[in-house]
């Protein structure tokens, strides 16, 4: 029976429980999970932001052994290294077809219900069904998910670095090289630096950004900024951020503004920092009510783009293997992004930790 930090009620501690867990079914495989990230979106989940139905095993960065393979399985084995990927694509639905798998219907179906793709669950507590966020729950020592959930890596990966791809890394690079149009010299600028938008700045960089301005209200975290490719900071706790990214272009503002927090006003802030013709991608998870705050008008006049980002466009299978080749070729940060590890037993307190700001990225290590 594995062990799961499991939500019951909206914004209580998780409970770390045996639960009784199913064998694979057709398209599904068994993982062993060795490493999973602490993510924001887990802290959406736990604070009713993001609805997922309950009981639920949280947790959706993750990266483990493949243990068992159900009936047609045919694309991984026993004994092969994953990544995991919160958006298992079917690959034959209409934004399969069009190369938006990170936009599937099924997939984003059972993801948002917390099941397999076929509707049922694979865990339980006391005959009753508890749920996996995303078709996962990484927050487990064994799982049962899609094999399209299932990203093979070398062996030699190591686990606390594979973990971080499945989410933060894809989701934030993807942003920068998918989701937004840099052009080579163009002025970015990030509002919010945790583990998504770190990512964010190395992507920029990778797309060719000329200057990259690292916009938060932590001067640790803007220290750290500089090292994923940031090549100016504000802090937005001592100026007006928009203000200050106006002075920083001459009164024009960036080309592309990125916010990676989900707050109203750092979106409006993102906004408004966007010059004429520019772009705002829109990385944050936002609250269910939040609104974009900005006139038509002035999207109409100023030929401004606003785009949300999902997953950051990504296609995991193609997109994981570029980002460890990318890694292995010295030309983006992944071991930095971790702030701290820690023990299914810790879990609460790592969220807790990215509550409160002092964190990028906490992974939980499991004994694999």
């Amino acid at each position: 029976m594995p062990r799961a930090a499991v939500l019951r009620e909206i914004g209580e501690p998780l409970e770390v429980l045996d639960l009784e867990l199913e064998e694979p079914k057709a398209g599904e495989i068994e993982v062993t999970i060795a490493a999973s990230g602490i993510c924001h979106s887990d802290l959406s989940v736990q604070r009713g932001i993001v609805g997922v139905p309950r009981p639920v095993v949280l947790g959706h960065e993750g990266a483990g052994i493949v243990t068992r393979i159900g009936r047609d399985v045919t694309s991984v084995s026993e004994g092969e290294h994953v990544v995991l990927s919160w958006v298992p694509s079917c690959g034959h639905c209409a934004w399969c077809r069009r190369d938006e798998a990170y936009l599937c219907a099924s997939g984003q179906q059972a993801a948002d219900a917390g099941r397999m793709l076929d509707g049922t669950t694979r865990l339980q507590h006391d005959d009753t069904h508890v749920h996996q966020m995303s078709a996962l729950g990484t927050f487990a020592e064994r799982i049962v998910v899609p094999v399209q959930s299932a990203v093979r890596i070398p062996n030699d990966v190591p686990w606390e670095l594979a973990a971080l791809i499945g989410c933060g890394v894809l989701t934030g690079i993807g942003a920068a090289t998918r989701t937004a149009s840099i052009r080579p010299g163009d002025v970015v600028a990030v509002f919010g630096c945790g583990g998504v938008g770190l990512n964010v700045l190395q992507g920029a960089r990778l797309a060719g950004a000329g200057r990259i301005i690292a916009v938060d209200t932590s001067p640790a975290k803007l220290a750290l900024a500089t090292r994923f490719g940031a090549t100016d900071a504000v802090n937005a706790s001592e100026v007006d951020s928009v203000a200050a990214l106006k002075e920083l272009t001459g009164g024009v503002g960036v080309d592309v503004s990125f916010e990676v927090i989900g707050l109203e006003t750092t979106i409006q802030q993102a906004l408004r920092a966007a010059r004429r013709g520019g772009q705002t991608i829109l990385v944050g998870m936002p609250d269910r009510d939040a609104m974009i705050p900005m006139r038509a008008l002035a999207a109409v006049y100023g030929a401004r783009t606003i785009r949300g980002c999902w997953y950051g466009s990504s296609l995991p299978q193609i997109d994981v293997p570029r980002i460890l080749d990318l890694h292995e070729r010295g030309e983006i940060e992944l071991r930095a992004l971790i702030s701290g590890e820690l023990g299914l037993d810790d879990v609460n307190r790592g969220l807790d930790d990215l509550a409160a700001g002092s964190a990028t990225r906490s992974v939980i290590r499991f004994g694999v």
